[in-house]
């Protein structure tokens, strides 16, 4: 998958988002924000990221994203790679970290197309 198809997507959501401008889900999210895309906060422990609305999982999204930012432990991936499947959400972008060996088969087997890189270096 060419890291340039993501990046001509419209809206990401960032899985991970939060608050705290010292922490990555708060940084990528306000970058992405910052760059043009619409940009959806997911994380089921805040109401807001960034003055905006923060959603608890993606189908509570308002709208489906053309891409998902994963900015979270490894442990807590595998559910929101099911998720973005079931939604029909093929592309998925794992930030340095966020990644576990045996989602290569999870993701490949469930058809989807994954970048493994920092956005912030690429957008």
């Amino acid at each position: 998958m060419a890291k340039s198809d993501f990046i001509h997507g419209k809206s990401w959501a960032v899985i991970g988002a939060n608050d705290d401008p010292d922490r990555f889900g708060f940084i990528i999210y306000h970058h992405l924000k910052s760059a043009g895309y619409l940009v959806f906060a997911v994380n089921p422990k805040y109401q807001t990221v960034d003055g905006d609305p923060c959603y608890p999982d993606l189908k509570s999204l308002p709208q489906k994203p053309d891409a998902v930012d994963f900015v979270v432990a490894p442990a807590a991936g595998e559910k929101y790679i099911r998720e973005a499947a079931e939604l029909g959400i093929l592309r998925l972008w794992f930030q340095p970290g966020t990644w576990r060996p045996d989602f290569a088969d999870l993701t490949a087997d469930l058809k989807l197309e994954v970048v493994r890189s920092c956005v912030l270096t690429e957008i």
